[in-house]
């Protein structure tokens, strides 16, 4: 028998978290190990992956750095004040709140929904994206909506097409297959009220502050230009975790 050692003892649970996470959201719960690229969310505010001007002129420097040292900064603080006036454990994941939101006062929906929401987003950007993705998720994609073009379409009509605040998602629903939907406001797919749910792979915000500065009310053309610095490998690699 092969011993045992502690690189293989980790390495053999690292596996079987995974396998058992995939199958634990799958049926509908919240992961029961985080999968590698797609870990569970602190209440902490993690750095910004890249510099403020990065995204130029995709997005202004201007607009990152208030996005992210004001309107999401003030969610991750926001949302820990809520914890604690509402007795949420801080040191489990932000997803065990998400799971549960319609328990939670209309401060901890808001803010727990928008700092989980720009975590994610910070991490689905990079400079000069790839274009479109490959491997799995784009057969997947195909798939579940014929061409990755008639995708596209239906995500970016998803945010075009929300009224006022709001985010459009790519998810993985408990069926395993791909949808678009958007939902108002900070709400979210892994929340027990979302008007759509599953695991999110990809998340656009359109709120105004997030493109209002370079873009004024030309909310399309944000769009537009946004795809053109989407991390494709980030979130190929986030359905391939699953």
């Amino acid at each position: 028998m092969k011993k045992l050692n502690r690189r293989n003892f980790i390495a053999a649970s690292a596996k079987t978290g995974i396998a058992l996470g995939a199958a634990g959201f799958l049926s509908n719960q919240l992961f029961a190990a985080a999968p590698p690229l797609a870990p569970y969310t602190s209440f902490d505010q993690t750095p910004l992956p890249y510099a403020y001007n990065a995204l130029e002129p995709v997005i202004d420097a201007m607009t990152m750095e208030i996005h992210y040292s004001k309107h999401a900064a003030a969610y991750a603080k926001n949302v820990k004040e809520a914890a604690q006036a509402e007795n949420a454990d801080t040191s489990k994941p932000l997803e065990d709140v998400l799971a549960k939101i319609s328990k939670y006062s209309v401060k901890m929906r808001n803010n727990a929904g928008g700092h989980y929401n720009h975590e994610l987003f910070w991490k689905t950007f990079k400079a000069n994206g790839e274009g479109k993705p490959s491997g799995k998720l784009l057969a997947a994609i195909e798939k579940d909506f014929n061409s990755f073009d008639t995708f596209k379409t239906q995500f970016s009509d998803a945010g075009k097409n929300r009224f006022g605040s709001g985010w459009a998602w790519l998810v993985v629903g408990d069926d395993k297959k791909l949808k678009t939907g958007s939902t108002p406001n900070q709400d979210n797919p892994l929340m027990d009220i979302a008007d759509v749910k599953g695991f999110p792979l990809l998340g656009l915000d359109v709120w105004e502050h997030a493109y209002y500065l370079h873009y004024q009310n030309r909310r399309p053309e944000y769009i537009e230009n946004w795809w053109k610095v989407v991390n494709w490998d980030f979130v190929q690699k986030r359905f391939e975790s699953l």
